[in-house]
């Protein structure tokens, strides 16, 4: 299969199975769907192997354009190793949270009716995000996931999530207006609207004018806000707590990462051409201002899921530090790219895994208070030990892919003289283990009242879970060779350092 069908599948087929699930029964909506998975996996799967066969003769990614038309007339989908990667870890999160679902909602429900094709409807969106190296069909795709994900969190039509659900459209659509004029500025300061050939212009024409640096300001801040940078993520916490779980998992693990990837990208292309050393020091305070407020937050909760979606707000920041230097010429730049992707990568898997964890605590409770934890290693201890080792990601505890994405977060700082960073690293760490422990604690100690006694709750809920939760615990063993397979200097320019 050829590159020119093989990545726009990657977006369309998702397409297709929410068409298809939206108008077929129940139980061929259901067939479909493992159909959906299993093709998505093979097109995946297809796409490492084209990859592989081309790293043989070329560094060059795989590349199509749409309708035979090449960049910068046409558009063009890239699958660069970032891409993929990002491909793979959606296949994971979804598979996992699919089949939660799955015995999530009662069957023939009408919530599970709006969240079957509202999932693969955001699926597409994100692949598109991955995948897309024009500036206006990133826009597109931002928007396919923005109201998918709105739609995903007002599923339940109650009047919390219904508040929620309004508070991020409104965020989604001021931050989508402000990228669209970014991308409308870009093409009149180069004439185009292919990424690369937009980076490449203003670092030709040496002195970029004032509206293309206003152009990368906004789009800056509209990412930010869809990331929910504080103190732009005044969304944040409301659409995850109150979204359904499935819905959780998704919004965190997953719709986050497309926009942080899009700014990255944006980063990466201008950097050369304009001079982003204060505008990634401020980044990086900002990060450092998010991961002590939602720390802080995160222990003040006093419900299960809200203390989640908080510690979301504080991990985020953690992907902004490197921003301080990540810029070209910086020593210990490509280190820094390695551990904001292996960053991503560990809180995408740990925090799908909390939410799915919490979901089944919530559930085996009846309600969502923290002091219901208390019993919860008796009654759900599957759903337990992945609450436990999904933390222990989040920590960054050896031998989880949050201690390797660490770890190398300070060499980098280390090789770029920005030592002072380490301190907040180390004191981040220290509020990351509170409010962990704190949901820990609970669950060891006696229940402080009589539960009423329910149906045992399926057992797929607490390992679809538990799957992905060791996934994050133990992906630090694998650390060095999927830094080596990101090849991180071949994203960044000549002279970037190591």
């Amino acid at each position: 299969m050829t590159e020119a069908l093989l990545l726009p599948l990657l977006v369309l087929w998702p397409l297709a199975v929410g068409l298809g699930v939206y108008t077929l029964p129940e139980r061929a909506s259901a067939a479909l769907q493992v159909l959906g998975v299993v093709v998505l996996a093979g097109l995946i799967a297809a796409v490492f192997a084209a990859a592989s066969a081309t790293d043989l003769a070329s560094p060059e990614p795989l590349r199509a354009a749409l309708g035979g038309w090449a960049a910068p007339l046409g558009i063009e989908l890239v699958a660069d190793r970032l891409a993929q990667a990002m491909l793979l870890l959606t296949l994971l999160v979804y598979a996992a949270v699919l089949l939660y679902a799955q015995a999530y909602f009662a069957p023939g429900s009408e919530t599970a009716q709006r969240f079957w094709p509202l999932a693969w409807m955001l699926w597409a969106g994100l692949n598109a995000g991955y995948l897309s190296a024009d500036l206006f069909n990133l826009y597109v795709a931002l928007e396919l996931v923005g109201l998918a994900a709105v739609g995903l969190t007002a599923l339940t039509g109650q009047s919390t999530a219904l508040a929620a659900a309004l508070r991020y459209l409104l965020a989604a659509l001021l931050a989508s207006n402000l990228f669209l004029l970014a991308v409308v500025l870009l093409y009149a300061a180069t004439g185009s609207l292919a990424l690369d050939s937009v980076g490449a212009h203003l670092a030709a024409v040496g002195s970029a004018p004032w509206y293309a640096k206003l152009a990368l300001a906004l789009a800056l801040v509209a990412l930010a806000l869809k990331t929910a940078l504080a103190p732009l993520h005044f969304w944040l916490p409301a659409a995850h707590g109150n979204a359904v779980t499935p819905v959780s998992a998704l919004l965190s693990a997953l719709v986050l990462k497309v926009s942080l990837l899009i700014l990255l990208r944006l980063w990466l292309e201008f950097a050369p051409a304009l001079d982003l050393a204060a505008l990634g020091l401020l980044l990086a305070l900002l990060g450092l201002l998010a991961s002590v407020w939602g720390s802080v937050l995160a222990l003040t909760q006093r419900k299960l899921k809200m203390l989640i979606a908080y510690s979301s707000v504080a991990q985020v920041g953690y992907l902004f530090l490197p921003f301080a230097w990540l810029l070209p010429g910086g020593l210990g730049t490509a280190l820094a790219l390695e551990a904001t992707l292996l960053h991503l990568l560990a809180h995408a898997l740990a925090k799908a895994a909390l939410f799915l964890a919490a979901g089944v605590l919530v559930l085996s409770a009846g309600r969502d208070d923290l002091v219901s934890l208390r019993g919860a290693v008796a009654r759900e201890p599957l759903a337990f030990a992945a609450l436990t080792l999904a933390g222990v990601s989040l920590i960054g505890l050896p031998p989880s892919l949050g201690f390797a994405a660490k770890w190398q977060m300070m060499q980098a700082a280390l090789l770029a003289d920005q030592w002072p960073w380490l301190l907040w690293l180390l004191g981040g760490t220290l509020l990351t283990a509170a409010y962990v422990f704190r949901m820990l604690r609970l669950a060891f100690l006696p229940t402080s009242e009589a539960f009423e006694a329910r149906a045992p709750l399926p057992r797929q809920l607490s390992l679809c879970a538990l799957a992905l939760a060791l996934l994050a615990a133990l992906g630090g063993f694998g650390a060095a060779a999927l830094s080596d397979w990101l090849a991180a200097e071949t994203l960044l320019w000549p002279g970037s350092g190591a």
